[in-house]
């Protein structure tokens, strides 16, 4: 979760870790199955949980839903990010407490989903008709073994944000860069001329090398396998350590230390989210016509130019009194392109609604990059985004990375050693198998 935007936030999520939630709560069931009744017998209150400029959306949303049905009231509450996953993670081992619809990263959706079998509502039987509508990978991630389990809000294509400035200083045509080693040779020499490092990134985590690895078309595991050692996750790694080698990474510590180098411009590009740019226009307002943006190079020249980091859903919990109407709600909010479109003009949220892309609001050039149409740019990226399997043990895999990732890129460990010993940590701590 970025502090400035959105749910979209982050891969690594920062939420606890779910291992073991399930213990001592309220017994594990099935999923409850939701019915839809017709709209014009909806009525009653519903409560949703959210936080940041995802509950600021819902605040304004919510009263055009009432309008259009009178007789419902939705109750939107804040209840801060910092707190939220405490608050969620109690409500379901508890069996109470937690409102009608919540707000979930989808890197938390899978924990939640195997943790708490019987606290989502199966979102299947009514969602089943739009899966083709939705960025399959967004699709994926809020999808158990079971069922739908959430609905895709916001989606998070990465592309490579760049300094036009830097670029042109050292008379690198960003168009020319298709590939990682035409990005390794591009920074090389940006850094010979201007001094620029290529990229900003905090060394000790490995939010880099989990959106490199699904570029690759993987997640942590594999068929249900640990799977970071693969092939496909040394070649991720063994890029950052050639970009760290070559001294083009520059190591800042967090959020705020990417903001503030990103400001100081040290350095000439940053691949990250469509969720980027709000931060850029909010908080870089002065480095206006500075930016421009190209998709993510391939690590093959015929291979994915897109990944993801961050995105989020709408999930209904068992504990709603009031299911056909929550449903009735997240389906007018997210399933409905003027919806999406409404809230991707006033907050930003990239819609992972594919129908919404193509409104000509995506077409728009945006004065603060120079003119460019990023956000076509994006939109065409999103049906790209290569789908990975997800875990409820994601995030306890996370923090073993961490070791790993930074023993690399900062030790100088070889990739395949670090990651053939994060596999056998997580393997044994998870009781699953290793991918062969």
């Amino acid at each position: 979760m970025q502090k400035n935007h959105v749910i979209a936030g982050v891969v690594i999520a920062g939420g606890l870790a779910m291992s073991g939630c399930a213990t001592g709560g309220a017994p594990v069931k099935e999923a409850p199955k939701i019915a839809q009744s017709p709209a014009d017998q909806l009525s009653g209150e519903i409560k949703v949980w959210s936080w940041d400029v995802a509950a600021k959306a819902l605040q304004r949303m919510a009263p055009e839903f009432e309008k259009a049905h009178p007789g419902v009231k939705v109750e939107v509450v804040d209840i801060g990010y910092d707190n939220a996953y405490d608050k969620i993670t109690v409500g379901l081992k508890s069996g109470s407490g937690l409102p009608d619809v919540i707000t979930l990263e989808d890197t938390q959706i899978p924990g939640y989903a195997e943790n708490f079998p019987g606290g989502l509502v199966d979102l299947t039987g009514v969602a089943g008709k739009y899966k083709a509508d939705f960025d399959p990978a967004k699709w994926a991630a809020a999808s158990s073994g079971k069922g739908l389990v959430a609905l895709p809000w916001d989606s998070a294509p990465v592309g490579l944000f760049y300094r036009r400035d830097h670029f042109k200083q050292a008379g690198v045509d960003p168009e020319s860069i298709v590939t990682w080693d035409d990005a390794v040779k591009a920074g090389e020499k940006i850094k010979k001329i201007t001094g620029k490092r290529l990229f900003v990134s905090d060394l000790t985590k490995p939010d880099a090398f989990t959106m490199l690895l699904q570029q690759l078309g993987q997640g942590y595991f594999k068929d249900g396998k640990v799977a970071v050692n693969t092939p496909e996750a040394v070649r991720a790694l063994t890029l950052l350590k050639t970009l760290k080698d070559k001294d083009l990474l520059q190591n800042e510590k967090g959020w705020d230390g990417r903001v503030t180098a990103t400001k100081q411009g040290k350095a000439a590009a940053q691949p990250t989210a469509a969720w980027w740019s709000g931060t850029l226009t909010g908080e870089m307002a002065e480095l206006s016509g500075k930016f421009g943006v190209i998709p993510l190079p391939a690590f093959d020249a015929a291979g994915s130019r897109t990944s993801a980091n961050g995105g989020s859903a709408l999930a209904i919990t068992s504990q709603t009194k009031n299911q056909n109407t929550a449903w009735a709600f997240v389906e007018w909010l997210l399933a409905n392109k003027d919806s999406q479109v409404s809230m991707m003009k006033n907050e930003a949220l990239f819609p992972a609604y594919l129908p919404a892309l193509s409104d000509p609001l995506f077409d728009e050039p945006q004065a603060y990059f120079g003119e460019q149409a990023i956000n076509r740019l994006f939109a065409d990226q999103v049906r790209k985004i290569p789908p990975v399997e997800l875990t409820g043990d994601d995030t306890q895999v996370q923090e073993v990375l961490k070791k790993a990732v930074s023993s690399v890129l900062l030790n100088g460990e070889d990739p395949k050693t670090a990651l053939d010993g994060a596999a056998s940590r997580i393997a044994t701590a998870t009781k699953r198998p290793l991918a062969q």
